[in-house]
């Protein structure tokens, strides 16, 4: 389950005698004097978690002790906004909350893809006019190539990050790309050649049906080029990605910072247009 049930909370350190009541893998040392208590001495699930949340929050050399809502916090602002760690170190910071920006760090790593599958549920349809194009982004020092589509709305349609540009890496990305959308009725390309082969060698292939419309407009791929500045506004001030895995990660989150944006999910479900965005988040994380 993702960072624990909704009531409890990863707060505490290892121990897992204390509370079993309370069915967690570990109990603050604050609740330890009292665990041999019972009856109307013994206290409750909510009262041990009111006591511990404070005192463990503030302890920066303890790992696994941040509440759920602080890691979602951090990453949906590490995704959305143009903030580096530290940034985010220092607003955590002045909430009384201490923290390494190497912790920040590992959770966008390691929960980002579990966001994605959450927000999927909720996805809207793209439409069927597509918009592909390719840009470069800086991956440990190398060039590499980040795939990517958008219909004649602007809604995203899918990304692919590739260590070449050639045939195979757009092949590649157009069949990601339909795995998770529906099968384009048209494809506006760019001029490059192997674009143009990669879709020809997918309809020859049976891949992509013969009546999808092959196109190159350089007037309507503006669209496709201008919403690549959504995606490298918020990697210039993360200073260069470290890792092909790195890169891939972040990306695909910064992707799906992005599309709640343009309105890609359907909010109904998560609350509704009054709801505010941390309600979102938990609703649908909590599905």
């Amino acid at each position: 389950m993702l960072l624990g049930e909704a009531n409890k909370l990863s707060v505490f350190h290892n121990c897992s005698d204390c509370h079993p009541e309370l069915q967690l893998k570990s109990v603050c040392r604050n609740c330890r004097p009292l665990q041999d208590g019972s009856g109307a001495n013994r206290e409750t699930g909510s009262e041990i978690i009111d006591r511990c949340l404070d005192p463990c929050r503030s302890k920066s050399s303890l790992r696994g002790h941040f509440d759920q809502e602080i890691v979602v916090l951090c990453v949906r602002w590490y995704l959305s906004f143009k903030l580096s760690y530290r940034d985010l170190v220092a607003m955590m910071g002045e909430r009384g909350i201490d923290l390494a920006h190497t912790t920040i760090l590992r959770w966008v790593q390691h929960y980002t893809p579990e966001f994605e599958k959450r927000w999927k549920r909720y996805a809207r349809p793209v439409g069927g006019s597509w918009r592909m194009d390719e840009t470069y982004v800086r991956v440990k020092g190398e060039w590499m190539y980040l795939y990517r589509a958008v219909d004649k709305a602007g809604k995203t349609v899918d990304f692919s990050l590739s260590r070449k540009r050639d045939v195979n890496a757009a092949k590649a990305f157009l069949c990601k790309a339909m795995k998770g959308q529906r099968v384009p009725t048209k494809i506006t390309l760019d001029a490059y050649a192997a674009s143009h082969r990669a879709v020809a060698d997918l309809k020859d292939a049976g891949e992509l049906p013969k009546r999808v419309v092959l196109r190159s407009s350089k007037y309507l791929n503006n669209l496709i080029e201008q919403d690549h500045r959504r995606i490298k506004q918020r990697l210039r001030p993360m200073l260069g990605l470290k890792s092909f895995r790195t890169a891939r990660v972040v990306i695909g989150g910064i992707e799906l910072a992005e599309r709640i944006k343009k309105g890609q999910f359907k909010i109904g479900k998560l609350g509704g247009s009054t709801a505010t965005m941390p309600e979102i988040w938990r609703a649908a994380l909590a599905a």
